[in-house]
């Protein structure tokens, strides 16, 4: 009698760090498991062994900025019954998306002797401007734990419980008073999806908003508060929106609201 196959897992690499897929060799002991009930299909990051599609579950990291990347990410979907975007990069086109406020074109010329060569797309753009993304794994980088979540979950067959509240809720849990009320700091922690486990303010810092914008974020309330309340000067929150996920639309749109501020 032919043996069932194990479920095939395949990570794939865009324009990223590799933070996301480290996160993953992060798991240790935990990846023993998982490996011991997938077969890792395709994940140059660990090993060299490649194996055609297709794929049960394909983790994609990284951000899609040229035209091969585009092709690229097609055929990949089209090998893979589920496809997960992991990281800020893929899920909001990661600091890279940094040049999608500006002219690519200059700065090709600045940094490259011979920029005709350079074959770009005018932006960095996240995974699910391409392709049907079937979860969304935010981060930067992600947490194992919830990684690992999101992998048992396709691989029994339901639906990843990954926290939409924001960063406060964290706070709130394991007792942090609020940096913004107890202190006056900015911080990014009300429009911030959870997952860090509030890990800056635990440390008298504010949010940085690593794990992206949480479901409905009020962006215009907090920057308006930064402005008003704390004395935040406008440049500083246009600044504080454009870092890990300047391309996610609520960060962008309530940045572009700043975009005069230069100095």
């Amino acid at each position: 009698m032919a043996t069932k196959r194990k479920p095939r897992l395949a990570v794939w690499k865009f324009a990223s760090c590799d933070g996301c897929q480290l996160s993953l060799l992060d798991c240790e002991h935990e990846l023993l498991a998982v490996t011991g009930q997938v077969e890792i299909a395709y994940f140059l990051e660990a090993s060299r062994a490649v194996m055609e599609g297709p794929y049960d579950v394909s983790l994609v990291e990284g951000s899609i900025t040229t035209p091969g990347d585009a092709e690229r990410i097609r055929e990949i979907r089209e090998a893979s019954k589920f496809l997960v975007a992991i990281g800020a990069c893929a899920t909001a086109g990661g600091i890279q998306a940094l040049r999608n406020f500006a002219d690519v074109k200059e700065f090709a010329a600045a940094v490259y002797a011979r920029p005709e060569v350079i074959d770009t797309l005018k932006r960095s753009s996240p995974i699910a401007e391409h392709v049907f993304v079937d979860f969304e794994l935010r981060g930067c980088p992600i947490s194992k734990h919830q990684l690992l979540e999101v992998v048992g979950a396709y691989l029994t067959g339901r639906k990843p419980n990954i926290p939409t509240h924001s960063v406060c809720m964290e706070c709130k849990m394991r007792g942090t008073p609020c940096v913004m009320v107890a202190a006056g700091i900015a911080c990014l922690g009300p429009v911030t999806q959870a997952g860090c486990g509030a890990l800056c303010p635990a440390y008298g810092r504010g949010c940085y908003a690593c794990f992206g914008p949480m479901e409905t974020p009020n962006t215009t309330a907090l920057a308006a508060w930064w402005r008003d309340e704390l004395g935040v000067e406008p440049i500083d929150i246009k600044r504080a929106l454009r870092t890990y996920n300047a391309g996610s639309e609520s960060f962008r749109k309530e940045s572009e609201a700043y975009e005069y501020a230069d100095h």
